[in-house]
């Protein structure tokens, strides 16, 4: 399975912008019934997604429920438990491993936990192994920065390695990164797709197209990297002890491991190819402008 790089965001309450969305050439499209809709298009962004989702769809798309502790997502859960569209759900807020027991309960679909409070990131281990449904868990960051009160950006990196450590150590893909709210600054974008590359990081989630080939360069392996992990997987193949390279770098089955994901990220179908195709299956996804309005 290709591992997602792409996670594009859009709002529940407008069909024709999932529609253009699904063709934008993201690797998952998430419907959002939660922040980006208004109070009173709940009801109709469920009753959309629901009907959206009835079919399967082109490329993964995942739904981001209302808040578990609040009055909508037992409602959300329900309209989504049986769609044949839903790839997953992405739960808001997530603040202990219960939770996630509970949703695991009602519904079969993959989730994912979004960790958005201080409470959230203690538990971050528990959630993260809570339940065989739990596919991954990431950071909400928007709402986390309110709630600890950081304002400068390097305040969040122990919470972005925390959540890293909790991912792996459960044995779960490594996370993507929040979304970068400026949808025109293209350069602190990928500047900061780069910190989060190096905390360990794997894609990011995007609130707008133009935003997409900026993660998928960033994230992408150099040139570089990939003749390192062909080196790697060329001498591993024929020792299958721990070893050295020409260059002395000690490689063992870690070590190899990680060479094996490189190569397979270089594998990925490029953007545009991938956005083609999408478009292809997507009638009036073709249309999509430089805004999903």
């Amino acid at each position: 399975m290709t591992t997602p790089l792409t996670w594009l965001y859009v709002p529940g309450d407008r069909p024709h912008v999932v529609t253009r969305a699904l063709a934008a050439g993201a690797d998952v499209v998430v419907i959002d019934l939660e922040d980006a809709v208004a109070a009173d298009r709940k009801e109709y962004a469920r009753a959309a997604t629901a009907e959206r989702l009835a079919e399967p769809q082109p490329l993964p798309v995942h739904v981001r429920v209302n808040a578990l502790d609040g009055p909508l997502a037992a409602a959300d859960l329900r309209a989504l438990a049986a769609l044949p569209g839903v790839a997953g759900l992405r739960l808001p807020k997530v603040t202990s491993a219960d939770q996630i027991r509970r949703v695991a309960a009602a519904t079969s679909h993959p989730l994912y936990a979004l960790l958005e409070t201080a409470l959230g990131i203690e538990h971050a281990h528990a959630i993260a192994r809570a339940h065989p449904a739990l596919h991954g868990i990431a950071l909400g960051e928007a709402d986390l920065r309110a709630d600890l009160g950081v304002r400068e950006d390097a305040g969040l990196d122990w919470c972005r390695s925390r959540v890293v450590v909790a991912a792996r150590a459960a044995g779960l893909p490594s996370p993507p990164q929040s979304v970068h709210p400026d949808t025109r600054d293209l350069d602190g974008l990928a500047a900061s797709c780069a910190h989060g590359r190096a905390l360990g990081f794997v894609g990011r989630a995007a609130i707008h197209p133009r935003q997409l080939p900026v993660i998928e360069r960033a994230y992408l392996p150099t040139r570089e990297e990939l003749e390192q992990a062909e080196t790697i997987v060329k001498a591993a193949s024929t020792d299958e002890s721990a070893q050295a390279l020409p260059d002395g770098t000690f490689i063992d089955a870690a070590v190899v491991a990680a060479a094996h994901r490189t190569l397979s990220l270089a594998r990925r179908p490029s953007l545009s190819s991938a956005t083609a195709s999408t478009r292809a299956a997507c009638p009036g996804g073709a249309e999509l402008d430089d805004t999903l309005r």
